[in-house]
């Protein structure tokens, strides 16, 4: 399969507009506990669609699972385990930073470490990326993308010095500046871990090509282990919060129709969260996709898809009012912040295509 970096573009950006949507149908979620909510999108996320959809596209899915190295089983698992912690705490970080402001922290700090550290460890950075002239154009474009999260930063710190308390808190009910600060760090560091895991399941990607699937599926297989790992840890940290917070019974009980809370809708609950969890892992399915197109540089992946992620985001902010009130000023960076995120993905994708022509 001929690689083609412009359409590998288009699949980055698929995803990225994918993962900055997700959360949005969350907020139709009456009566539930964030615990509850989030475990039920999760199943959908990182088990049924996975599995499913891993099933259907890919060739001999559990014979290709079973003949897999147990090593790179293993540590596919395990950076999922870790991936999870940070997946977790990303959820905590959008309801105390809101979309714009949370996306652009977690995902900076997830860019610079998912992008740089696979090509460092593997030892190819420095001769196979800064001494080709493809890939310093590479190298550029994931700087540009950096920058661009930083500014979307200072467009979200702007928009905190200039919107009141109050203003914050009717867009963003739980708004908390540290604390968020706080969780988005531990959850950008440790959502780079997916990175990680995607390349040391590669043995998985060679073993489901000798099976027949096709070269644009041949990541499925790879994502269904690293998922079941985030899965562990979102799983095991939601029934802790369920039973310390008593909200176990929401998932198979509404509130009293007497409550302060009202009569809790179950089934429109349950829709909504499924469609959360689906649109959550149609991310990482267009990424593996994507990932395809990029030929020797596939790590660049990464960038693509943080820069599509906050591009999207940043846009859903906008639209559901969540920069109301923040002045000229935050506006401008968060223009400025757009543009070099979109130029980022356009000199990336120029990188990867120089890489093939030559």
């Amino acid at each position: 399969m001929v690689s083609n970096p412009a359409l590998g573009v288009l699949f980055h950006w698929l995803g990225g507009l994918a993962s900055a949507s997700f959360y949005v149908p969350y907020r139709g979620v009456k009566g539930w506990a964030w615990e509850t909510y989030w475990l039920v999108g999760g199943i959908f996320s990182w088990i049924l669609a996975p599995w499913v959809l891993a099933g259907l596209m890919t060739k001999d899915l559990f014979a290709v699972l079973s003949e897999a190295p147990a090593k790179a089983v293993f540590w596919a698992f395990f950076f999922g385990l870790l991936w999870g912690i940070g997946g977790l705490t990303f959820g905590l970080t959008m309801r105390y930073l809101g979309m714009s402001l949370g996306m652009a922290v977690v995902l900076g700090l997830c860019a610079a470490f998912g992008t740089l550290m696979p090509p460092i460890f593997a030892g190819t950075f420095f001769t196979q990326v800064l001494c080709t002239s493809s890939g310093r154009v590479i190298v550029v474009g994931i700087v540009v993308c950096l920058l661009g999260i930083a500014v979307a930063g200072l467009a979200g710190l702007a928009k905190e010095r200039t919107v009141t308390l109050e203003q914050q808190r009717e867009s963003i009910k739980e708004f908390s500046l540290k604390k968020g600060l706080a969780v988005a760090t531990l959850s950008g560091v440790m959502s780079a871990c997916f990175a990680y895991g995607l390349a040391a399941g590669s043995p998985i990607k060679v073993l489901t090509l000798r099976h027949g699937t096709a070269t644009l599926w041949q990541g499925l297989p790879v994502l269904v282990v690293v998922l079941v790992g985030g899965f562990t840890t979102n799983f095991v940290w939601c029934v802790i919060l369920n039973v310390r917070n008593r909200t176990g019974h929401q998932y198979l009980t509404p509130a009293e129709p007497n409550s302060v809370a009202g009569t809790t809708p179950m089934l429109s609950n349950y829709l909504f969260c499924a469609l959360a969890g689906v649109t959550w892992y149609f991310q990482f399915f267009f990424y593996t996709m994507g990932e395809t197109q990029m030929g020797r540089y596939g790590f660049s992946s990464w960038t693509l898809h943080m820069a599509s992620i906050i591009i999207f985001s940043t846009l859903w902010g906008i639209g559901l009012r969540e920069w109301k009130g923040s002045g000229a000023h935050a506006m401008r960076l968060l223009a400025l912040s757009l543009v070099l995120l979109i130029g980022s993905t356009v000199v990336v994708g120029y990188g990867n295509y120089l890489a093939i022509a030559h």
